[in-house]
């Protein structure tokens, strides 16, 4: 699988955060917390990166921005969610899309188990 090197440690370090945190925080909380374990495994990590949209002629600079770029390969969504929808789904899949990177992670943190809060996408 592509980048499965990267998108272990991203597991590994967000399972670390949750089990240190547990549920019921904010999403920033985990995101600051998320980065540090990610750049204490020396990965490098780009928070809240701008993904500029084009359409037809014109193109919007700042359109959105990921919650975490890894490695400059994979997207990393946050959520603190009761359950993930297909919403959610839809909306990495256009980051990842806009970004136009193969990979992606969506992780919910309000979870009990983390590993029931995690998806991979691959384009």
């Amino acid at each position: 699988m592509k980048h499965t090197h990267i998108t272990e440690k991203i597991i590994g370090c967000a399972m670390e955060v949750h089990k240190v945190l547990g549920p019921g925080l904010l999403e920033s909380a985990y995101e600051e917390c998320l980065c540090y374990e990610l750049q204490n495994k020396g990965l490098k990590v780009f928070r809240q990166y701008p993904v500029p949209i084009s359409y037809k002629a014109i193109k919007l600079e700042c359109g959105y921005k990921l919650d975490l770029l890894v490695e400059d390969k994979v997207v990393v969504e946050l959520k603190v969610v009761e359950e993930l929808h297909e919403v959610h789904e839809a909306q990495i899949l256009t980051y990842m899309r806009f970004a136009e990177k193969q990979v992606g992670l969506l992780i919910n943190f309000n979870v009990k188990l983390l590993k029931h809060g995690i998806k991979r996408f691959v384009l």
